[in-house]
């Protein structure tokens, strides 16, 4: 899992076009008290309701919190939904002006009804409906006049009527002409549709109805089926909480069980995964550290309730807490530690290791840790080579979060990491507050 560090600080801001079926989340949370009267089903008394892009435009949030840049593709209805949609994508700085209004349709509406953490019930008000051709057009024609501008397209199927087979044979077929992958989240049993496409994505039960396939059948043989159908480089099979499956033309599959506190709700997922794999290409990572870095962030989406958006600094943070046991970090992890750090009151302590292990320096050290559950202690250790029992004792600590070496300066280190305090322990154990770090400069 070191490696995986590794491979996080290698992610890179990207353009990616999302082109897909847009929707309206609305999450109506309240209070059960009692059953009603007219029919055995709860009451529930509503306490507040909140609306979030739904569909491709969950993925489309995924990826802004991770870091990307995103051209919207898409369609909504002449309708308040349909505004409403493109004024919270707008808000979120995603380019919306390829999202087109078609005249007699909808914007797909989902309802969700919460109460003390549980859905109860989720109401759609959709119309499944053709593009036109007026629109199609439309799209098309924009497409094409941006297609040069984006590193990564995703493409997000729910099976609204939007991605008609004539668009996605334009969209696939352009994308590969011009050297672009093309990464596919499926709906519906014709997988032929995504002919050509880089990445196909489905879930389990996705996968195993488009391979006409019993739904006991092995695994490998519905992979096989897929390959068959969508002349694809990869098949990748998200299982919820039991992980992702990787088949990879010519290599045996890949399985990786998923790490998760705790599952509370997988809707969205595979939006999420969707949104990773996508910054995974862009980036230039490898398969197995595409799968290894999605796993990771579908663990931390499936643990909260609803369609979520995982963050890089709650990936940072997910990633820092499993790979690394001894809190000791250098210079090549301080990327995932700046992502994890966001948001949070870090105090540096500066030690010099010469000094030696003394009750003085237990005594100071818990003088400066942290008091409040979104403060954190680094200890930087100003000696290129520190003693292996002397770094036994600071990882013993609970008062420490992280202990940092090998880095090229403290006024280096606290350029990247931007703490809030920084504190040296002096050759006479006192502690001195620094309020210009540059200065330290001369001093390692």
């Amino acid at each position: 899992m070191v490696k995986l560090l590794s491979s996080f600080s290698r992610l890179r801001p990207s353009k990616i076009l999302v082109i897909g079926d847009f929707m309206l989340d609305t999450y109506t949370t309240g209070k059960v008290r009692r059953i009603s009267p007219e029919a055995p089903v709860p009451i529930l008394h509503v306490q507040s309701s909140h609306d979030l892009p739904g569909g491709a435009g969950n993925v489309v949030l995924n990826l802004k919190a991770l870091g990307a840049s995103v051209i919207a593709v898409g369609r909504v209805g002449e309708d308040k939904e349909g505004l409403r949609l493109k004024d919270l994508l707008g808000k979120e700085g995603v380019d919306i002006s390829g999202i087109f209004t078609q005249e007699g349709i909808s914007t797909p509406l989902k309802n969700r009804l919460i109460a003390d953490a549980q859905q109860l019930i989720r109401v759609d008000q959709e119309c499944i409906s053709s593009l036109s051709s007026g629109v199609e057009s439309q799209v098309i024609e924009y497409i094409t006049s941006v297609i040069s501008q984006v590193e990564v397209i995703a493409i997000s199927d729910y099976a609204k009527g939007f991605l008609s087979k004539t668009l996605l044979r334009y969209v696939i077929d352009l994308a590969k002409e011009k050297g672009i992958p093309t990464i596919v989240d499926p709906k519906g049993n014709d997988f032929t549709k995504y002919w050509g496409a880089t990445l196909i994505k489905p879930n389990l039960q996705e996968a195993v109805a488009a391979s006409k396939l019993s739904s006991d059948a092995d695994l490998d043989a519905v992979g096989s089926s897929l390959f068959e159908q969508t002349g694809s480089e990869i098949i990748m099979v998200t299982r919820s909480e039991k992980g992702i499956s990787l088949f990879e033309k010519g290599h045996t599959r890949l399985d990786l069980p998923v790490k998760t506190r705790e599952v509370k709700d997988v809707t969205g997922a595979g939006d999420t995964v969707l949104a990773m794999t996508t910054m995974i290409f862009a980036s230039g990572l490898s398969l197995k550290e595409g799968l290894e870095l999605s796993n990771v962030a579908a663990g931390i989406a499936i643990e909260r309730l609803g369609c979520v958006r995982v963050s890089l600094s709650e990936l940072a943070e997910r990633l820092l807490e499993t790979s690394i046991s001894n809190k000791i970090f250098d210079e090549s992890h301080l990327f995932t530690l700046e992502r994890a750090l966001l948001n949070k009151k870090l105090t540096i302590l500066g030690i010099n290791t010469e000094e030696g292990i003394s009750s003085a320096l237990f005594s100071q050290i818990q003088k400066v840790s942290k008091k409040g559950a979104d403060e954190r202690l680094m200890i930087y250790l100003i000696d290129s080579d520190p003693d292996e029992d002397f770094l036994s004792f600071l990882s013993s600590l609970h008062e420490v979060d992280f202990i940092v070496i090998q880095s090229d300066s403290l006024a280096s280190l606290t350029e990247k990491i931007h703490p809030e305090k920084v504190v040296i322990l002096g050759k006479g154990g006192e502690l001195e507050e620094v309020s210009h770090p540059q200065a330290l400069l001369t001093s390692g």
